[in-house]
């Protein structure tokens, strides 16, 4: 990856414009000159370098570095249109985070593997999108899973080898990517909001989840497969049907709220999967989406009561501290991959938490 490629993707996970980097850097040179270093036209020099790297809150070191990464096979979950500025800032946001990600990785002589995909996925989804059911039994089956609730879903999805990253995202709930460098395996990605709910959260990471798994025929939103998909598997049909049983008129407050606490999922979600397996007719789901939205829990920022705090992906934290504390970087390293002072860093490595 070229200085300038390197420069135009960090001002893009940055926010900025040519002109607010400019400014950034006190006019050192102009937002036509930065915009020909991106265009690799021009080189800027060791002091206007530095400048841009202070201005954007990465080294010298990684603007020079001549690794190279690309996303593939970007899926995004928009909440509303989305600009295209938008895209390409998250789209930079995720590489640099990746990056360095994957970075520590390699410091710690840690493969980074194909994620533990079934070898009969992708799963069709041809006529209906209740087969999005064979694949939520199917995934669960091979990672054996059961049938019970998942308790941490960040934390499997890393386990199997897909990465999560948590990111404040506006317009976007999540995406997944597929992530290529080269003469490397590819390595997927989750990118999910970090300020939604953790139910919401789960919900997205399943959702995105799906679409890494399904083969969703041109006939069939894949939107709504996607979403099946996550239902079926947060709340196995055989689970679910033994908890509230196979066909309900009416339910209580109390009754939903705990299922959503033993599922970790929202009511709205819990009641959507009802009325898919049966459980819940449209009068009953009706009654209770009118109660929804009653409640504001159907509008921004969604938030039911019994929220859960969300599933924060930890690996990459995790991976850092053990090259600290092994000798595999120095803190300056360290303080840069996690985005943190070293005064942070070290009062993290050095006092427990209170």
């Amino acid at each position: 990856m070229t200085v300038g490629k390197r420069i135009r993707i960090s001002r893009h996970a940055s926010g900025l414009s040519l002109r607010d980097l400019e400014a950034r850097i006190d006019n050192r040179v102009t937002a036509q000159a930065i915009s020909k270093y991106e265009r690799s036209e021009a080189m800027p020099s060791p002091g206007v370098l530095i400048a841009l790297a202070d201005a954007l809150g990465v080294s010298v070191g990684y603007l020079t570095n001549d690794s190279d990464i690309t996303l593939e096979s970007v899926d995004l979950r928009r909440k509303r249109l989305t600009s295209k500025r938008e895209e390409t800032q998250v789209e930079a946001m995720v590489i640099n985070l990746l990056e360095r990600y994957l970075t520590v990785e390699e410091i710690l002589g840690l493969p980074t593997f194909a994620w533990d995909m079934p070898r009969n996925a992708l799963w069709p989804v041809l006529q209906d999108l209740a087969e999005t059911e064979h694949a939520a039994h199917g995934l669960r089956a091979h990672w054996g899973l059961g049938l019970d609730p998942i308790p941490n879903l960040v934390e499997l999805l890393e386990e199997r080898g897909i990465k999560v990253l948590s990111m404040n995202l506006t317009n976007i709930d999540g995406l997944t990517a597929r992530v290529r460098r080269e003469n490397r395996s590819i390595a997927s990605v989750i990118v999910v909001n970090r300020g939604d709910w953790g139910e919401r959260q789960r919900f997205t990471i399943a959702h995105e989840l799906g679409h890494m798994v399904l083969d969703v025929a041109p006939k069939i939103d894949a939107e709504k497969a996607a979403h099946r998909f996550a239902g079926a598997f947060l709340m196995p049909a055989q689970t679910l049907r033994a908890k509230i049983g196979k066909c309900r008129i009416s339910i209580g407050w109390g009754e939903l709220f705990d299922l959503k606490r033993i599922f970790g999922v929202s009511v709205q979600a819990l009641a959507y999967r009802c009325k898919d397996l049966g459980i819940f007719g449209n009068s009953l789901f009706r009654i209770l989406f009118n109660e929804f939205t009653r409640h504001g829990w159907r509008s921004p920022p969604y938030k039911e009561p019994g929220a859960m705090p969300g599933e924060q992906p930890l690996r990459f934290e995790r991976l850092c501290f053990r090259a600290l504390a092994e000798g595999a970087i120095s803190e300056a390293k360290a303080s840069e991959l996690l985005g943190q002072s070293v005064h942070e860093l070290t009062q993290r490595m050095d006092e427990p938490p209170v």
